[in-house]
């Protein structure tokens, strides 16, 4: 794993947090923080980032929140992944967009470089990004393509990520990368989510809780119980009618991080792009 520091300098930002200022240095790798366990898919993060960036309504959002369901009863869990712009380490996006990204000194933030930008190479760059964080506003091959800045506007101005700040649950939390590492742990990786030694990204993750049995029950018994309508013909003899799910059956039973359309990507995430 690459190191999470680069060259110091001796300027400073200023953050403005819940109640409390703290002062960062800049010329370090910053990252996010993500706790599955208490995301909610209220779609906050996701609403305030369009309305901060001043996103149209539509497809081109920087940040996602894709919603998936895996299992059968009585084992089923929802599963919600938070996707934005990692602005990994080792950006592999970079080098696929032919001048057409760089990788920001002060924060070390993946930005798209507007001089240099068309349509072809950050194509190219989102097909290199694991986590397909180059959002396009339409599925023309002339489409307009941007993605999450880390919110450097508002660190210039002594402003965490609008995300960050906006989260209800307290789910996410941005700092630099080390301090992240040092309060948070060291995971990088969430189920199903692609081998971070792709591109190192600069996130730390909280795995989702095990689910627990808060309620004592016989799920067997819970079945035919389910299954029973008293004098009428049961809605089923077989629980693994019930137990076992048939391909398609469920619209969303996995992650699809990087949709091939519009359509795809609205149905693959919480919100419609509005």
């Amino acid at each position: 794993m690459s190191s999470s520091t680069t060259t110091t300098t001796t300027s400073t930002t200023t953050f403005a947090t819940t109640g409390v200022t703290t002062t960062f240095p800049t010329g370090v790798q910053y990252g996010f923080f993500f706790d599955q366990s208490r995301c909610v898919s209220c779609t906050t993060c996701e609403t305030v980032c369009k309305s901060w960036n001043m996103l149209a309504p539509g497809p081109a959002r920087w940040l996602h929140l894709f919603e998936y369901e895996t299992g059968a009863f009585p084992n089923v869990q929802t599963i919600v992944q938070w996707v934005p712009c990692y602005h990994c380490m080792n950006p592999v996006c970079i080098p696929a967009s032919n001048g057409a990204m760089f990788k920001e000194p002060n924060y070390g933030a993946v930005l798209i470089d507007p001089a240099q930008a068309n349509s072809v190479n950050l194509r190219a760059a989102w097909n290199a990004c694991p986590y397909g964080a180059i959002a396009f506003d339409s599925d023309s091959p002339t489409a307009t393509a941007s993605k999450c800045t880390m919110c450097i506007d508002r660190l210039e101005q002594g402003y965490m990520p609008a995300c960050v700040m906006a989260c209800p649950q307290r789910a996410l939390d941005f700092d630099t990368v080390d301090n992240l590492r040092a309060k948070y742990g060291n995971i990088q990786q969430l189920t199903d989510l692609p081998d971070p030694s792709i591109a190192d990204p600069s996130v730390v993750f909280k795995p989702l809780d095990q689910p627990k049995e808060i309620v004592d029950y016989d799920p067997a018994e819970a079945l035919a119980i389910l299954g029973s309508r008293g004098t009428l013909p049961p809605i089923y003899t077989d629980p693994s009618q019930v137990t076992t799910l048939s391909p398609g059956q469920v619209s969303r039973s996995s992650l699809n991080l990087k949709p091939a359309s519009v359509e795809q990507l609205q149905a693959a995430t919480m919100s419609d792009g509005a």
